[in-house]
């Protein structure tokens, strides 16, 4: 599970525990000027293996999604373990076009994103 911390420009992204093995990366960066919004989605966190393309990530079934994917011609983020506690956050002008991530409270998390970009 991740952490999600918003500072006055930035969304950071914590990534704990052995998802920083999975994934790669501890730490993620984001200016909120990139931040296009956040929203709760339990669906997406369900992909079809075939839709995506590992490329440094782990992937073992009903445990643990981390790591950079590239879904549908985009570079993608991962960090879930529950997808009943996924947020997605919409970037631009990043790495990656997504950040899927698991947090322990989704709508708690998307509203404060959604807030500090002025569009709560």
């Amino acid at each position: 599970m991740a952490e999600v911390e918003l500072t006055e420009d930035a969304l950071l992204i914590h990534v704990r525990g052995m998802d920083r093995v999975f994934a790669l990366r501890s730490r993620l960066e984001i200016p909120l000027s990139h931040v296009l919004g956040a929203e709760v989605d339990a669906e997406v966190a369900r992909p079809a293996p075939w839709k995506s393309l590992r490329i440094t990530a782990t992937q073992i079934p009903w445990i643990v999604t981390a790591g950079t994917f590239y879904q549908e011609g985009e570079r993608v983020f991962w960090d879930v373990h529950d997808p009943e506690k996924v947020v997605v956050i919409g970037l631009k002008d990043e790495r990656y076009a997504r950040l899927v991530i698991g947090v322990e409270d989704p709508p708690a998390t998307a509203a404060a994103i959604q807030g500090a970009i002025g569009e709560g």
